[in-house]
Formats: structure tokens, sequence, C-alpha cells
């Protein structure tokens, strides 16, 4: 079954927008250069030692392999971010140092297709044995994933057929046939992998050991639970002891879920994975379980920033309704995988809906983990922060008061970088008579849809104003379809002057068009407003939070002093758009009045009399996006209403 949406390659897509531009830029300018330095070891923060890995398992250096036991995806990530960021025209000057890396892939490699430079310089005798913690299935993905961008941006094979080996190595270890082993990776992401490969070659065999993978998942005998008592578990990680299958999803068959459970990256990765199968196969149970599980994560278990997993404890879902907004998760790869995993819905049902929650991931928790020069990352993406209260070996040791330079556990950083490289393919996306446009982002694609050529040329003012316009030129008749956001009450679409009905249907409104130029003229309902959670949610009662468009806003002691908590505001309270833009995107920062309670307690005393004053103060709010950018202090998303 052909795919219902295909992306368009990114080769045919500029981005001009005066946000992600920005990023964009800083890619090809400083940030890829900036983690170059940092996987060599030569940018003076602590060693990662990824580069100096494959050297030893090439032969070029002797010595021992350091760093965590996956270190070896950071590098190709960055590879992948350089693919995507060569296609998009800024990079140009990296495919030399990205080809030298190849080389060095090729030659790491083992005849037989193995490359994973733990198992191959530390423990060769162990590959294979430690599905659980070891990660190898989990590397090869990123490799697949990596080598698939290059090749599309290249038209390069040397990298593809690096990952084409290994590929076929893990088809033949894995399976169900006398010999192989009946298992599947600990960490869930080579079934992406896996499912790209087999789209850019048409080799079947690797969807088939993708689905092979999601569907062998959590059947009996469990392949985990044997596993790990065989082997001397934990081996890498020990805060795995008293390991719970749910925390890798191994506990039943993906197609039984009906919630998002366990660790977030890996849900999400695992849930992309289906969904793909879903649309490849039409295979109803497994989109059901895609379906089951999205609900109750958008409905129950997701933060209004699109972060998911609220567990500071193994970086996991946990109940509904439990977001906790100063010790939660959040990681930021995790709401790159809830963009993915919606990205694949819309593409699965038809609807452009869940574009809705990837555009809530990007624009706010996605862009969180990033500063603005792109030289330093969050992991953990809190709504509520205290620095003094972040300190190490506390329940609040996993949040940091500011973006770090790196970590040693590093994925979010080069996720991050690869997916704002590859924007372009969650802003526009084709079926065989239609472009969709799905974010409006400042850019342009050119391309061809059922024997029609399109271009187009988008210019927006999306987060101020709420207007969109659209250039098009169109070789023969065609069809556009715009999604129209949830938080648009009116939407009001011109086409060459004259309104249309704007007839929306599954999220989308459709544009019939005829050959030549035309213009399309959008205008979304944008205002600032106050935004309430389920009542159920117990971390929210009595709170607010302010939105503009898919933007949540938060306070930053920068603007309105420290104490934040002693913050009130009122729900009917006029909301105004300062003359003050962001940063970066000339984004409007958002003014409204408020009331400070302050507790008169004796300083020298932890409790006392009931006794407050009372202060009437101009609050400013901030893109949550941004925040922490202009020094360390406090920030809050959600403020304390006064009825």
């Amino acid at each position: 079954m052909s795919r219902n949406l295909s992306y368009i390659n990114l080769r045919n897509i500029s981005i001009t927008d005066k946000l992600f531009g920005h990023y964009i830029k800083k890619i090809g300018e400083k940030i890829l250069e900036h983690q170059w330095d940092i996987l060599n070891d030569t940018d003076g923060a602590d060693a990662t030692y990824c580069i100096r890995n494959f050297r030893i398992a090439a032969g070029d250096i002797r010595g021992k392999r350091e760093g965590v036991v996956f270190q070896d995806t950071d590098l190709y990530k960055w590879l992948e971010s350089v693919a995507y960021s060569i296609a998009g025209g800024q990079a140009g000057a990296f495919e030399e140092r990205a080809e030298e890396v190849i080389d060095l892939l090729e030659r790491a490699q083992e005849e037989d297709g193995y490359l994973n430079t733990y198992f191959q310089i530390n423990a060769p005798e162990r590959k294979w044995k430690n599905l659980v913690e070891g990660h190898e299935l989990y590397t090869s993905g990123h490799m697949m994933e990596a080598a698939v961008a290059y090749y599309e941006a290249t038209g390069k094979t040397k990298f593809l057929e690096v990952a084409k080996k290994n590929a076929d190595l893990i088809c033949r270890i894995f399976g169900r046939e006398e010999g192989q082993i009946r298992g599947y990776g600990g960490h869930q992401e080579v079934e992406i992998g896996l499912i790209k490969l087999y789209r850019v070659t048409g080799e079947r065999k690797y969807l088939e050991q993708a689905k092979y993978f999601i569907d062998e998942r959590g059947q009996k005998p469990n392949y985990f639970a044997e596993e790990m008592r065989r082997n001397d578990f934990p081996e890498f990680f020990p805060e795995f002891m008293k390991y719970d299958l749910e925390y890798s999803q191994a506990d039943k068959p993906p197609v039984e879920q009906s919630e998002a459970v366990g660790h977030a990256v890996r849900e999400m990765y695992m849930c992309s994975a289906m969904a793909d199968l879903a649309e490849e196969y039409d295979d109803k149970p497994l989109r059901d379980a895609c379906l089951r599980i999205w609900n109750n994560m958008v409905k129950r278990r997701m933060y209004i920033t699109g972060g998911i997993g609220s567990s500071g404890f193994r970086e996991r879902f946990t109940a509904d309704y439990d977001l906790p907004n100063n010790t939660n998760y959040c990681e930021t790869c995790a709401s790159i995988g809830l963009m993915m995993f919606g990205q694949r819905m819309a593409s699965v049902m038809g609807d452009a809906g869940y574009y809705d929650v990837v555009e809530r991931a990007l624009y706010n928790t996605v862009l969180a983990g990033i500063n603005i020069e792109g030289d330093r990352y969050f992991y953990v993406n809190p709504l509520e922060l205290v620095p003094e209260f972040c300190t190490e070996h506390t329940y609040m040791m996993h949040v940091k008061a500011e973006r770090q330079k790196w970590f040693s556990v590093a994925c979010c950083p080069p996720n991050v970088i690869r997916t704002l490289s590859s924007l372009g393919q969650y802003i526009y996306a084709k079926d065989d008579e239609s472009l969709y446009i799905h974010e409006y982002i400042s850019s342009s694609v050119k391309e061809d849809i059922g024997g029609v050529s399109y271009r187009v040329r988008m210019e927006s003012d999306y987060l101020r104003k709420g207007d969109v316009s659209i250039e098009l030129d169109l070789s023969g008749e065609g069809k556009v379809k715009l999604r129209i956001p949830y938080f648009s009450k009116k939407t009001f679409i011109k086409l060459d002057g004259k309104e249309l009905d704007g007839d929306v249907k599954s999220g989308y409104a459709l544009i019939a068009l005829s050959s030549g130029k035309h213009k399309l003229d959008i205008s979304f309902e944008n205002s600032p407003r106050w935004i309430a959670a389920n009542n159920n949610v117990r971390a929210d009662s009595g709170r607010v939070a302010l939105v503009k468009g898919p933007l949540v806003y938060c306070l930053e002691e920068v603007d309105n002093g420290d104490h934040l908590s002693e913050i009130y505001v009122k729900a009917d309270e006029e909301i105004v758009e300062t003359d003050d833009l962001s940063p970066v995107g000339e984004i409007p920062l958002l003014s409204y009045d408020g009331l400070r309670l302050k507790s008169k307690v004796d300083k020298d005393e932890l409790y006392g009399e009931v006794h407050f004053d009372k202060e009437k103060v101009k609050l400013k709010a901030v893109p949550y996006s941004q925040w922490n950018n202009r020094g360390n202090g406090e920030m809050s998303v959600w403020q304390k209403i006064i009825i």
C-alpha cells in the first residue's frame, strides 16, 4: 500500500522565516562546527570520545573505547543534520568533512556488516547478548536514518551501502527462523531506520524486518525477561535495577497497548514505526493501537507545551493527569518523537489535527531545547523553575536552571539540530494530486505533483497577526490543502482577492486551482487568551496559562522579579501586545496587570500569623521557547487566578 502523504525532498524547499530561519542559518554557520568540535573533543568541554571511538574501531589508532554505550549515535545524528543542511543549501562546506567521516565508518565496519564501536572494541564476545541495555539496534537505526538522509541530499551511495550492509546483517540475525535471535531492541529506533531504508531502496525485507520487531515485542515467552535472567543484570545502567518491562513497552505486544507508558522517547519512536507500518500494511489493529495511545497521551498525559514524560525517574509517562510543573522531565527528544508520531498519524488518518500537536511541541518544548545562539541545550524542560532549588543529590537534580553546553548522555543536542534542519518536511507534504501546507512558516517550495509543476512562495506573519500570504504558479490544474489550526475560531481565505467559503474537512481547507499564477491570503484568528487545565490536573488547579496561537508564554524573573509564586491574575484581564519583540522571530511580548500577595511572616521565622501585603504589578510574558536567554532566574508558565 502506498503512503497517503509523501514528504518533499528538502532540496526543493527553502526556509526564509524570521524565527526558524534564524536557527537554520545558525546550524550552517555555527552549530554544526560547534558540535563537530565537541564530537572531536577539541571544544574544551568534557571529552565525548565519539569520533575517537570510531578511529579505534577502524584501526587508525589504538586505545580503549570510552563514553556511554550508545555514543555512536551522536555522530550519526550530526551526519543526518549535515545531510539535511546540504539539501537546504546551508552546509555545502561540510560535505567534504562528511565524506571523510563516511570513509571512517566504512573502514570501521566489520566484514559481515556489524558496526558498533563499544562491542567491537570493548566486548566483541557480547554482541547481541544484552538487547535490553546494549542499544545496538538503536544505534543501527540512527545510522540508517542518517544514511538515507545523506543519499537523498547528495545522491551518493557509499553511506547507504554501509547502512544496507548493517541492515542485511540484522535481517539475518533476528527473526523466527531456526538459528535466529527472537529478540528486539531495548530502545526502539531501528524500526524507523529500516522503514526509511525500505522506502529509499525498495527492498521489502527491510520493511518486513521492522514489522517483525514490532510484532515480536512483548510476546510470550518474553525475550527481555529471559535475557535478564541469563545476564548479570544490569550491565550498563545501575538505575535499571528492578527493571520493569513496561519501561521499554515490552510487557505486552504493542498492538495491545491502550495508554502511553514507559520511557517517553522509546514510546514515541515505537509509535512512529507503528504508524508507518499501519499505513504500509493497511493494518487496522496496529492503526487502532496508535489511535488509543495517541488519544490517551494528548488528552491525559501531555503538557500544554507539548512536553511528555512527566517523571524524572526513568524519563517516563506515569498516570493520567499527573503533570507536575517543577519536577517534570519532558525530555527534548520526547517532544521530537511526538512530532514524528504526529506527522505520521496525519498521513495514516488523513487528518490535519495531528499537526496541531506537532506544532505545539515544535513552537514550545523543541525550540526551548536550544538557546538562540545555538550552543547551549536543555535536556529537561520544566514549566516552573526556582534556580536555587535545582540542587545535586535531590529530587530536583535532573532539572537544570540554565542550558548546558553538552551532556554525558547527549541525545538531545544533535536531535534538535536534525529536527530543525529537516523542518521543511513538516511544512509541506503531497499526495497524488495535492500539495499540503501544514505549518505556516515563511518558505518556498517547488514540486511536481500528478504531472503538474507547483511553484509556491509563502510569507507568514502567523505569530503576530495570524496573516499568511501564498503565491502559487501551476503548470496545470491542481489543488492545495491548508491546515486550519485548532486555535483559529475564525479563518478567512481569499483566492486572487475573492473570499472563499473555507469548507473544512478533516482539518483541511481544499483550494482548487487553475493553471497559472494565483495568490492566497489567509487570516487566522490569533489573539492572546488564557487557558485552564482539566480539573483532574491537580498541579494546575486554580491556575491559568497564557497562549497566543501555537505559542505558550511564561513569566521570567528578569522582567517580573523573583518569587513568581506570589503573582495572581484575573482571567478577564486585558492582554496587550507590547511594542517589544522577542530577540529572534519578531514575536510579540505580552503585558497585563496582576496582583502580588506577599506574606508578612517575619524573615527570621518559618511560619507566623496570616497577613499579606497586596501590590498591583504590571507583568510581561515572553514565549516559553525563548526563556533563559537573558540570564538565570525564576520562570513560570502557570499562574494563580483570582476569581
